[in-house]
């Protein structure tokens, strides 16, 4: 389907098998503080966010699959709404129970349930519960610079949707993802204009389509 590179955000974030065993390694954080509870504490934080974006999709040879731009917004407990323009212009949302896809070229909606395997992928990560993150996933931590943290997630379920992924903060701020899925390949996700605890509207994460397109309903 056109539309899994951008699921893999998503369902399993925001469209890569190096050897992830040494990102694997769960270093203690300062003070003793474990990763994985470090970056629970600062997600938790994020009550609402909002950046636009840029996604870059690679294959295993490095070569450029896709690139995108869009804008995103997340907001606790479980919304989430991505809008990618041309070349493949789509827009996706998630209420903590479903989630939306709207295909305007293919004049299509899908609509699949929030299973457990979608409520831990990526982009949940901003806006679903991080308390369990030790028991979703391994995480080490790196200090790249005075104001600069990465994270490497690597999921425990060897059925995970993604193998690996990075997320870099700066001053507290998320900057960056970069995931590397299923199928070898590696998207980039940088963000920027980030607006981190603005109050957002819960109708701001409604996905608004035509009444005449094609609604495809997920098993439950």
């Amino acid at each position: 389907m056109r539309h899994n590179r951008v699921w893999v955000w998503l369902l399993a974030v925001c469209a890569v098998t190096v050897s992830v065993t040494a990102m694997a390694a769960t270093t203690s954080g300062t003070n003793g503080e474990k990763p994985a509870a470090r970056l629970a504490a600062i997600l938790k934080d994020y009550r609402t966010y909002q950046a636009d974006f840029i996604q870059i999709v690679v294959d295993a040879r490095g070569g450029k699959v896709q690139e995108s731009r869009g804008h995103l917004k997340a907001k606790r407990p479980g919304l989430f709404y991505w809008e990618s323009a041309k070349p493949i212009s789509q827009f996706i949302a998630a209420d903590g129970k479903t989630v939306k896809v709207y295909d305007p070229d293919l004049e299509q909606v899908t609509i699949q349930p929030m299973d457990k395997q979608m409520a831990s992928t990526p982009a949940l990560l901003l806006s679903g519960q991080v308390d369990n993150l030790a028991q979703t996933y391994d995480v080490s931590v790196e200090k790249q610079g005075p104001d600069t943290t990465e994270f490497t997630l690597v999921p425990k379920n060897p059925d995970s949707l993604f193998v690996s992924l990075r997320l870099t903060f700066f001053k507290g701020e998320l900057q960056e993802m970069r995931l590397h899925d299923s199928l070898d390949q590696r998207s980039i996700l940088s963000f920027d204009h980030v607006i981190v605890n603005k109050p957002v509207e819960n109708s701001a994460f409604d996905l608004k389509y035509p009444d005449d397109v094609d609604v495809i309903q997920g098993a439950n």
